[in-house]
C-alpha cells in the first residue's frame, strides 16, 4: 500500500490531464469543430477536464495496490461529421492528447532541471511528472474505450458492433490487463527508458 505514490501520481495526473484535453478540443476546434468551445474545454483550467473516476478514484486505487496506473481525464465531445477531414479529422483530434504529453514530458523535463539546485524534491516531482507524462501517452494509445486509442479504431472505420462491445467492457479489459498481466510493467519501463533520454539529451 504505497499511499505516498498514490498521491503523487493522482496530484501529477490532475496537473497533466488539462493539457491532455486541452489538445483534443484544441485541434478539434481548428477542424471546425465547436461542440469543445460549446462544452466549455478549450481551456487549461483543470476542474474542466476531470473525470472523478479515471482521474482521482482508479489512479489511487491502482496506485495503492502497485498494479500499474489507470488514468484519464473527462473525455473531450467531437463531432466527426464537423470536422474538415472526417474520419482522419478524429484521427488528429485523438492523436493531439498523448502528442501533447509527449511535449509536456519535455517542458516538466526542463523544469525539473531548473528546480534541481534550490529544490531537489521539487526537482525529483517534477521528473516523476516526466515519467507519469510519457506513460500517460503510451497509455492513451491502448485501443480500449474511453482512451485515445479506441478513436483510431473509429478513423480506421472498425465496424461499430466491435467498437461498441469494447466499449461495453472497457473499464474491465484496462483492470485485467493492468493487473493480470505484465502491461503496465512494461508501460512503466518504456517510460522511464524515454524519460532518461530526455534528461540526457537536456543535460
Amino acid at each position: 500500500m504505497n499511499i505516498q505514490a498514490a498521491l503523487i501520481n493522482v496530484s501529477l495526473l490532475w496537473l497533466l490531464t488539462a493539457p491532455h484535453e486541452f489538445a483534443h478540443a484544441w485541434i478539434a476546434t481548428l477542424l471546425g469543430d465547436d461542440t469543445p468551445r460549446r462544452e466549455g474545454r478549450v481551456t487549461l483550467n483543470p476542474l474542466a477536464h476531470v473525470d472523478w473516476l479515471g482521474t482521482t478514484i482508479l489512479p489511487a486505487i491502482t496506485s495503492l495496490m502497485g498494479a500499474g496506473f489507470i488514468g484519464w481525464g473527462k473525455p473531450v465531445n467531437s463531432n466527426p461529421s464537423k470536422l474538415r477531414g472526417g474520419l482522419k479529422g478524429l484521427a488528429a483530434v485523438a492523436l493531439a492528447g498523448p502528442v501533447s504529453n509527449v511535449v509536456f514530458a519535455v517542458v516538466l523535463a526542463v523544469v525539473a532541471m531548473a528546480c534541481l539546485k534550490f529544490s531537489p524534491s521539487a526537482a525529483d516531482y517534477f521528473a516523476q511528472g516526466v515519467r507519469l507524462s510519457l506513460y500517460l501517452a503510451i497509455f492513451n494509445f491502448l485501443p480500449v474505450p474511453p482512451l485515445d486509442g479506441s478513436k483510431l479504431l473509429l478513423a480506421a472505420k472498425v465496424p461499430l458492433f466491435i467498437y461498441a462491445e469494447l466499449a461495453r467492457f472497457g473499464f474491465l479489459l484496462l483492470l485485467v490487463a493492468l493487473t493480470a498481466t505484465h502491461l503496465g510493467v512494461w508501460m512503466a519501463a518504456a517510460s522511464d527508458e524515454t524519460a532518461a533520454r530526455i534528461f540526457d539529451f537536456l543535460h
